[in-house]
């Protein structure tokens, strides 16, 4: 079931030796359930900061993160990488895939964390590989791979665990034009036949029209949040 995205009043401070630097001001955005909601903004606008508070890799110096029911600004710790690991997929511009794995075994990592059988989690990760189009490339590793095609073996690896929500940060930005157009339609795909919320990261115009909606963030405000 698609779930809503509430960020409320969120501040994101950091210190750089004596001195702090805010990143995020008051910021409050509501992406609704099923939505593909796609970020842009100039480098250094606290995109990424963003990205990362609503996935829990970092938390907020003051307000509110509500993922579906979950408060997740008021997790911490274990409890923290248990609701991530159940609730949250990343796609990042670099695949971060790992050389020395073959693909299956690439988009099994997540599943070691949870309590599951060998052979339901190879089973598992060849469902998401066939899903974005690679189940004839199983036991192939990275360097047997295109650009697109390593991007899609990420992408497998964020939904292998079945999650609610997709957070992809720059997804086509290291990929030539129809790599990124094939990573592109499969975000669609996700969020239209399988009800993933999206939000996406984007430097490129062309990526964000293919979202729902674009929200624009400039030193940590944002803008023009309705819908396109």
């Amino acid at each position: 079931m698609a779930v809503s995205i509430e960020v409320r009043d969120v501040y994101k401070t950091y210190r750089r030796d004596a001195q702090e630097v805010a990143v995020l001001e008051g910021l409050t955005l509501t992406v609704n359930p099923g939505e593909y909601v796609a970020l842009m903004g100039p480098s250094g606008s606290g995109k990424t900061t963003l990205l990362n508070l609503i996935g829990g890799i970092d938390q907020p110096t003051r307000g509110s993160i509500l993922v579906g029911s979950t408060d997740i600004a008021k997790l911490k710790g274990a409890q923290l990488s248990k609701w991530r690991s159940h609730n949250i997929g990343f796609i990042f511009q670099l695949y971060n895939l790992i050389p020395v794995l073959n693909a299956i075994q690439n988009v099994e990592l997540p599943l070691l964390l949870v309590k599951m059988s060998a052979a339901e989690r190879r089973k598992r990760a060849q469902t998401a590989l066939e899903l974005v189009g690679l189940g004839d490339r199983l036991n192939h590793f990275p360097r047997q791979l295109s650009g697109g095609q390593e991007q899609r073996v990420a992408i497998a690896r964020a939904i292998v665990s079945d999650p609610e929500v997709l957070l992809a940060d720059e997804p086509t930005g290291d990929l030539d034009r129809k790599s990124g157009e094939e990573i592109l339609g499969l975000l669609e795909k996700l969020n239209t036949e399988f009800k993933k919320t999206i939000v996406m990261v984007t430097h490129d115009p062309h990526a964000a029209e293919r979202a729902h909606r674009m929200v624009h963030l400039d030193k940590g405000v944002l803008s023009g949040a309705g819908a396109r």
